[in-house]
């Protein structure tokens, strides 16, 4: 029976690491969806190249930095020797790993989806006028030591988890990351040409196939199962039920509520918004979504959609350029979703609000300082934007020297 149950739990857990990996096609569509057909290749291009250097440096380095075993003063991982490589321990493949719950493999496979998780999300900001060395070379150092260092804080047993701070799956450890990250790249790098008009109006760049974003959506909210179910690090019935119904909820609720308040705000039908307030629930959830009950995932969901709508507007007011909404939905509503596990839920408390707020502007401080620093060094040595010349002929033809609909080239301008 209990070989069975372990059998089970990592079938589970290996089901759930390639809904995960479904979530990069979902990230993929979104995002050439919402910008235009002249940087799809080069768009694409960089999801694929994500997914694949990000799960190499998760092999070499990232694994082992997140899950040291040890720290020193709690915050930087004690590795001088074994850091790199992956080697299984003797107990790897049996139930004593991890209390019968999965392998040591399974565990890197699933922990190593998260990683390029926080890279795609600065991908989609960033969009249209990035070099795609600098955002390669951004992409490695980041992933590589930023991500895994900051997780080892509560993931790995470090500080944050010695504080009480509680992340179920990464409203804070993934997307804030993420998000905090893209917020630097979008005001180094400036507004794509023609976003801001010269008295000051936010001129509108409308993405190129709305079906392709819509899609995109459905598919993160499927592989937001293994991203939250996947989380409860075991196919434990009641936990694994049970965040699947509020991960949904929250979804739908999110997606409700950006909808109503961009209608009353802008008086139009706003299919994107729509989209952007469904993943918006699925990050506000994500921090809590084993603690909270379905009434409180639907309020939890319907904040993150209004703030969707909100972030949005102040985003565009700040004059930073976001063509797919990423500062919001990933950066904005991981702060609240962070926030939320200390007002709803099992752990709701003053106590636990501040434990959550410590580990948002921690976390948040150290990953503005590292974009930072990796960002304005290659925007001082290599430069990080293309050429006027290049960003109005569209990157998939300089970059490439391809195009995504050779037989349907429109006015690409």
């Amino acid at each position: 029976m209990e070989e069975t149950l372990f059998t089970v739990n990592n079938v589970w857990m290996m089901i759930c690491t390639a809904l995960v990996f479904l979530m990069h096609l979902g990230f993929s569509l979104l995002e050439i969806g919402l910008t235009r057909q002249k940087n799809t290749i080069n768009i694409l291009f960089k999801n694929v190249f994500i997914i694949c250097i990000g799960l190499i440096l998760y092999a070499l380095v990232g694994f082992n930095l997140m899950y040291p075993g040890s720290f020193i003063a709690g915050i930087i991982p004690d590795y001088f020797v074994d850091l790199f490589g992956l080697t299984s321990p003797e107990n790897g493949l049996t139930a004593e790993y991890a209390d019968g719950g999965y392998t040591f493999w399974t565990d890197f496979l699933f922990q190593g989806m998260f990683a390029a998780t926080a890279a795609t999300i600065v991908s989609g900001a960033v969009a249209e006028r990035i070099k795609l060395g600098a955002f390669m070379i951004f992409t490695i150092v980041y992933v590589g030591l930023v991500y895994p260092i900051v997780g080892s804080w509560k993931w790995g047993a470090g500080w944050l988890d010695e504080l009480g701070f509680y992340d179920f799956a990464g409203s804070t450890l993934v997307h804030s990351v993420g998000g905090w990250a893209a917020l630097v790249a979008v005001w180094l790098l400036g507004a794509r040409l023609g976003k801001f008009k010269k008295d000051g109006s936010v001129g509108a760049i409308p993405g190129h196939n709305m079906p392709f974003a819509t899609a995109g959506v459905f598919i993160l909210w499927l592989g937001w199962f293994g991203f939250n179910g996947g989380s409860v690090l075991s196919a434990d019935p009641g936990a694994t039920s049970l965040v699947l119904v509020t991960t949904c909820v929250a979804a739908a609720s999110g997606g409700m509520s950006a909808f109503l308040v961009s209608l009353f705000k802008y008086k139009q039908f706003d299919l994107s918004m729509f989209l952007n307030g469904i993943l918006g629930g699925l990050v506000g959830i994500t921090a809590g979504a084993d603690l909270m009950s379905v009434t409180d995932s639907i309020v939890i969901g319907f904040i993150a959609g209004g703030l969707i709508v909100l972030g949005v507007s102040l985003v565009d007011r700040m004059k930073l350029d976001d063509p797919v909404g990423a500062i919001a939905v990933h950066l904005i509503c991981g702060i609240w979703g962070t926030l939320a596990v200390g007002i709803f839920g099992d752990l709701a408390s003053w106590e636990q609000l501040g434990y959550q707020a410590i580990g948002v502007v921690s976390i948040g401080v150290t990953c503005l300082v590292s974009a930072y620093a990796i960002i304005k060094t290659l925007k001082s040595t290599t430069g990080i934007r293309v050429s006027k010349e290049e960003e109005q002929e569209g990157l998939d033809i300089h970059e490439h020297g391809m195009d995504a609909y050779p037989d349907f080239r429109l006015n690409q301008h």
